[in-house]
């Protein structure tokens, strides 16, 4: 190869490799990373990115000049030369995409275990020996003991004591049924609105009453399934104050769609200030607390009751968009 060429080739391959990592780090295609496991993972997805990125730049360069430079000539219709085999060749392109791949699996690892995937899947298959388990009465649901510390007879849900996390985690204890999130905290607490402070890992204590949920925030990256009669959990770290959306991702039911509520991540102060709140709410008047039956109010809505509620507040949005602008 010629020196010119040689310049050339180095030179192209730094453009690429520059464009390859400008891209991964200006993409624009996650929405606010609001937790420490949402930084890791936006980690690994611009690094595949970038990798993605620069195998589409080569490939597409390479079929762009071949299109020019070897296109067929006027008046040339003889046949191409009779190319076979490139050992060389042959090594590289498969030697290269292996070791990357390789090297992408072990960062995935790394980044799974850093967001305690490991912990989660060890949970999972010892069927929650972790945390201890006992049988609800209605219907012979398993039920773990610190989602739901306590209930009526006619199975209405109360809030409970739950079992702190330490100095360092907050334990909070999911209750997902149809179509509603029901978190319980100390202090005989319990809402249908997650409220976690600023740069304080928490733990959520995840368990199903009815089918099979899935936990969701997008700006934390995070989502776990919430298992029937089997406890399964999420630890993160929140690191941007705001409102976040969960979301049920796993469909569950009629009113699937409609099973949303808010993260709300607080200052500390803040977040002292709600429990506060909620403490004084619950000792006023424990009928005020999230007290419900085994299955939302939602899913005992006619299917017409529930869509005129969700125009209803479409309508409001838009007429507050509206106002806004």
């Amino acid at each position: 190869m010629k020196k010119n060429n040689l310049i050339s080739v180095v030179v192209i391959i730094g453009l690429i490799f520059a464009a390859s990592i400008w891209y991964a780090r200006n993409n624009g295609l996650l929405p606010v990373a609001a937790g420490d496991e949402a930084v890791l993972y936006d980690g690994l997805f611009n690094t595949i990115l970038a990798i993605a990125f620069g195998f589409f730049l080569i490939v597409e360069g390479i079929l762009i000049y071949s299109i020019i430079k070897f296109r067929r000539r006027k008046g040339d219709d003889t046949d191409g030369p009779a190319i076979h085999e490139n050992l060389s060749l042959e090594i590289v392109w498969t030697a290269i995409p292996t070791m990357i791949v390789m090297w992408v699996a072990i960062y995935s690892f790394d980044v799974y275990t850093a967001m305690q995937g490991s912990q989660n899947l060890d949970a999972m298959a010892h069927g929650g020996m972790h945390q201890t388990v006992a049988k609800h009465e209605r219907g012979g649901m398993p039920m773990s003991k610190a989602t739901l510390a306590s209930s009526n007879s006619d199975g209405t849900l109360m809030a409970g004591t739950i079992p702190a996390g330490g100095d360092d985690v907050i334990a909070i204890n999911v209750s997902a049924m149809q179509f509603a999130w029901i978190f319980n905290y100390t202090d005989e607490i319990a809402t249908a609105e997650l409220h976690v402070p600023v740069g304080k890992k928490v733990r959520l204590n995840m368990n199903a009453v009815d089918v099979l949920h899935a936990f969701w925030v997008p700006q934390l990256r995070i989502k776990q399934d919430v298992i029937p009669g089997r406890e399964t959990f999420l630890e993160f770290t929140p690191r941007v104050v705001g409102e976040y959306p969960v979301v049920c991702a796993e469909l569950c039911g009629s009113y699937h769609g409609g099973m949303r509520t808010t993260m709300v991540i607080d200052t500390p102060e803040d977040y002292q200030s709600w429990l506060k709140e909620q403490q004084e709410v619950a000792s006023n008047d424990p009928e005020a607390i999230v007290a419900t039956n085994s299955r939302s109010p939602v899913s005992q809505m006619s299917e017409q009751e529930y869509l005129a509620g969700k125009v209803a507040q479409l309508g409001g949005e838009h007429q507050h968009m509206m106002m806004n602008h």
